[in-house]
């Protein structure tokens, strides 16, 4: 599109100079960049990557004919602001061909993820979402939620919106068909049913409480239910009832009707009311005041899987076709798409698209815009639910920047800040100690930009909070300085919290004096008399300390990042402490693996028989020699 601000007849080298985006010599600099790498391109297919002059990939994009699109580059002219700033960043160009456009639109998606890029349209949410899975190497298969690589033997069943989502399905799973949920080493281990079968939820196969051909039937029931056969699962356990209770086995058919009932409850709970056959992913999007939300509805089997909101970034500038556009070759880059695409809108290049996901899924994936029926009204559904949401999500946003203007008035600064980084420490008598970061900004919190530091300094005493705080903020701050020394990648904060009185702001306050950080402003934070929320003392560098009226709405701002600081600091020493809670006393011994812990295992019963055996005793292990068992016999028991 041509800029508004610029004649027609303006020449390139007039525009160049005529340009407000970015520096005169930069620019030209960039222009001159992309004209050599023209030079070379062939008019194929392929993948362009415009990179700055530290190595960063500015920009990923596709192009069916690569020689045509980057040329378009040089006509500075008719670039909108932010690729002019793009241009004149640019210092090199990486460049990939590819057989078909198909190809290049599934490389620039790959790209994009990978190198997180400034200057495209990026998926911000990168938690992947929850599958239910049947694992079937075993002889009774186990199933359960599963996030991450599909790497395990099994069929895979979602995506799901939430873990919520999964969760209520797996419980009415568990109800329905009775399969077994637990770990293969645990069910190896069992010899009586646990409280699962207790409360009819596990058919108990590890007790011999069912033969492998009726376990077997109930997977296949299961495999059913998630593949949206649910009337015919519904059907045939009817039948067995009825049988049950006409040859008068009253207990039978009792057991029937409860795996009834569940499932009568999970298909009165859908709320969205499908063909069986439907296998769709409904997808409508909004935009408003620079902002868009995406929601995406997951209909599998005509059953509702969930359905979540979703904010790309993007520039302001951005259409929203485009921004749709991107984000569905995005979004389906780690997960398999399904059969139909189902939108609220026409798009650019839908064709393209549809071609590029088939590919992926290896069978035909068709991008409809529905016109009529049930299928529209599902669509009309979605597009109220990312309009209702962008509007809560555009109202929190206001609030969270009236917020950071109040803690910028508050505390001093400049203007609002626009990364607030909170640390506190949580541990039980110094055990299992863990640090927590937690950050927020004008977008609200960032949870992807949580950290969580693990103490490793021998000579930290235990329960000494202090040490850990100068310990967290020392590996934190050396870290930015060496990684982002130049402070352009947005990592440094404007605004520390300490959890914690004048001993831990003192502490900070050295961390940072001996890095040479001198602007970094830091406030800490200290529980009131009693511990009483809303009576809170602020602690400020310079020795002064303050309270804050109890209803004034910045105190309730610092105490939502400070419960958040807590929340996050102590579920970290809780899953800690739960790892130490199952870990073994073979897990240290120098060259003892899984297999030989098991051998041990097995020889002996207990981790405890084993640190008592004898050096004899531990040689009679299978995969245990002489000089082995005496290291374990040491490690035990060492001299002196």
């Amino acid at each position: 599109m041509n800029d508004p601000t610029l004649p027609d007849r303006f020449s390139e080298e007039q525009a160049i100079h005529a340009i407000q985006g970015a520096d005169t010599p930069d620019l030209e600099r960039g222009v001159q960049v992309i004209r050599d790498t023209v030079k070379t391109l062939p008019a194929r297919p392929g993948v362009y990557r415009m990179v700055d002059a530290s190595g960063t990939v500015l920009y990923v994009g596709k192009a069916r004919s690569l020689k045509a699109r980057v040329v378009s580059y040089t006509q500075v002219g008719r670039l909108p602001v932010r690729l002019q700033r793009m241009v004149a960043q640019t210092r090199s160009m990486v460049v990939v061909t590819t057989h078909t456009e198909a190809e290049a639109l599934l490389l620039e998606a790959n790209l994009i993820k990978h190198y997180r890029t400034p200057f495209n349209v990026l998926l911000r949410d990168d938690k992947s979402f929850p599958f239910i899975v049947l694992r079937e190497g075993h002889a009774f298969a186990q199933i359960g939620k599963h996030r991450g690589a599909r790497k395990a033997d099994g069929h895979y069943y979602g995506p799901f919106a939430s873990a919520t989502a999964v969760n209520r399905t797996l419980n009415t799973l568990e109800k329905v068909f009775l399969l077994r949920s637990c770990s293969d080493s645990y069910f190896q281990n069992r010899s009586r049913p646990c409280l699962l079968h207790q409360i009819k939820r596990c058919s108990a196969p590890c007790a011999d409480r069912i033969t492998p051909e009726a376990y077997q039937a109930l997977v296949r029931e299961a495999k059913a239910f998630l593949s949206g056969r649910s009337q015919d699962v519904h059907k045939r356990l009817r039948e067995q009832m009825q049988a049950a209770s006409d040859a008068l086995e009253f207990e039978k058919a009792a057991a029937l009707r409860d795996r009834l009932r569940a499932l009568s409850v999970i298909q009165s709970e859908q709320g969205i009311q499908t063909d069986a056959d439907t296998d769709a992913d409904i997808v409508a999007a909004a935009q408003k005041g620079g902002v868009t939300c995406i929601q995406i509805f997951f209909i599998r089997g005509g059953q509702n899987w969930g359905n979540r909101a979703l904010y790309p970034r993007h520039d302001k500038a951005e259409s929203l076709e485009d921004v749709l556009f991107a984000f569905l070759s995005q979004f389906y880059e780690d997960k398999p798409p399904p059969r139909r695409i189902l939108l609220d809108r026409a798009l650019p290049e839908t064709d393209l698209l549809a071609e590029a996901l088939s590919t992926r899924a290896e069978r035909k994936v068709a991008i409809d815009v529905p016109q009529r029926g049930k299928l529209k009204t599902l669509v009309e559904l979605a597009a109220r639910n990312a309009s209702e949401a962008l509007d809560r999500r555009l109202a929190e946003s206001a609030s969270q920047a009236r917020h950071l203007a109040l803690l910028a008035e508050l505390f001093g600064l400049d203007e609002p800040p626009g990364r607030i980084e909170v640390y506190d420490n949580s541990h039980i008598q110094g055990t299992n100690a863990v640090g927590g970061m937690i950050v927020a900004g004008p977008e609200g919190f960032r949870k992807n930009a949580y950290r969580k530091f693990n103490f490793k300094s021998g000579e930290l005493t235990p329960g000494d909070d202090f040490a850990m705080m100068r310990e967290m903020l020392t590996r934190r701050f050396a870290r930015l300085q060496e990684e982002d020394p130049d402070r352009a990648k947005g990592d440094w904060p404007d605004l520390v919290l300490i959890d914690g009185g004048k001993g831990q702001l003192t502490a900070a306050l050295a961390v940072l004096a001996e890095l040479g950080i001198e602007d970094v402003t830091l406030v800490g934070v200290a529980k009131g008399p009693d511990r009483n929320a809303g009576r809170e003392v602020f602690h400020l560098p310079d020795g002064r300390e303050f309270t804050l009226e109890p209803n004034n709405p910045a105190l309730f701002f610092m105490q939502r990042l400070r419960d958040e600081a807590h929340r996050f600091a102590i579920g970290s020493h809780r899953q800690k402490r739960s790892r130490d809670m199952a870990k073994s006393p073979l897990d240290d011994i120098p060259g003892v693996g899984p297999a030989r812990k098991k051998a041990l295992l097995m020889h002996f019963g207990t981790a405890r028989a084993v640190t008592r055996a004898g050096i004899a005793d531990l040689a009679k292990v299978d995969g245990v020699s002489d000089a082995m068992a005496r290291a374990i016999y040491e490690h035990f028991h060492p001299i002196g």
